[in-house]
């Protein structure tokens, strides 16, 4: 045993992409988790957290504890892992706070073990994680972390990824400093849809993917439609409908609600408009008189970033 260690970049993520409920995400390049592992003799996983968010240090409580046992189990190995977290993605924020930490303990347990196990495998992994956080293996935020850039998960059994195009935009995020537990923000969606809005939201799919490969501006901004999700989920956040529409008249492509909530996330073509956004954002969270955090950031199109300290 070597003890070899490595620092693991993680960033966050906005899932769904509107129209894109747990198939859609894209990885940022602000903010980002920041975790060291390392290799040690003993077997088992010990979780050294972050002490802000009080994060549970017992592994199958953790959701990076979690992933990893998935993988200590499917490589049979006889030793373990430290891990430190340094926990720069709220959780609770609608940013993959939970998928940073899922996917980047098994991208740095997997660096240490010699990069045996594939980025399929990886996602497969840290799926554990989330559904410790959520009680719902989904990969719409795992996937953009661990491929970087925009994916689409075409399918969960068996797991069927595809790494989209990455079109030149700019991302605004809002993250309201209010909480929206995405177990919660699960349970208030309808069971049943009428099948004409789902046509609708299958057009807008399609539409929002074909727009990205064919970087088509346009038809992304027209895409940026959900008529099942958003209705629901955005009462749960204050001043939604006025950012968005503000946004969109400020030049903004499009946007919504990143993840579950309560971040909001705006595509804008330009730096212009990006920054046009974000005083839209902190206006109107001034207005309401809400602690809040913006980022005007890019697309990450590498993912998990990991570099070897010793």
């Amino acid at each position: 045993m070597s003890n070899r260690k490595v620092k693991v970049y993680c960033p966050a993520t906005v899932a769904n992409l509107v129209c894109g409920f747990d198939i859609l995400g894209l990885a940022l390049q602000d903010p980002q988790d920041i975790m060291e592992v390392w290799e040690k003799e003993s077997p088992g996983i010990e979780i050294i957290p972050d002490e802000r968010y009080h994060l549970p240090v017992r592994p199958e409580e953790n959701v990076a504890g979690a992933s990893l046992i998935a993988l200590i189990e499917e490589a049979q190995l006889t030793t373990g892992f430290t891990i430190k977290i340094d926990k720069r993605i709220k959780p609770g924020s609608g940013l993959g706070s939970s998928a940073a930490s899922s996917a980047g303990a098994v991208v740095a347990a997997n660096y240490l073990l010699g990069n045996r196990f594939s980025k399929n495998d990886l996602v497969r992994f840290a799926m554990n994680g989330e559904k410790v956080a959520s009680g719902v293996k989904h990969a719409d935020n795992i996937t953009p972390c661990i491929f970087g850039g925009i994916t689409l998960i075409r399918a969960i059994h068996p797991l069927d990824i595809v790494a989209l195009n990455v079109p030149d935009l700019f991302v605004t995020v809002v993250h309201p400093q209010i909480e929206v537990k995405t177990s919660d923000a699960r349970q208030i969606l309808r069971k049943e849809v009428q099948l004409k809005d789902a046509i609708r939201q299958w057009g807008n799919i399609a539409g929002l993917v074909t727009g990205f490969m064919k970087n088509d501006y346009d038809l992304i901004g027209r895409s940026l439609e959900d008529v099942i999700i958003e209705p629901v989920r955005s009462i749960l956040i204050p001043g939604f409908d006025t950012v968005k529409k503000r946004c969109r008249e400020a030049g903004a492509l499009g946007g919504g609600i990143s993840g579950s909530g309560p971040s909001i996330f705006m595509l804008s073509k330009e730096n212009k408009e990006a920054a046009a956004c974000e005083m839209i954002m902190q206006e109107e969270f001034d207005r309401l008189g809400i602690e809040y955090k913006t980022y005007l950031t890019r697309i990450n199109v590498q993912g998990i970033l990991v570099e070897e300290t010793r």
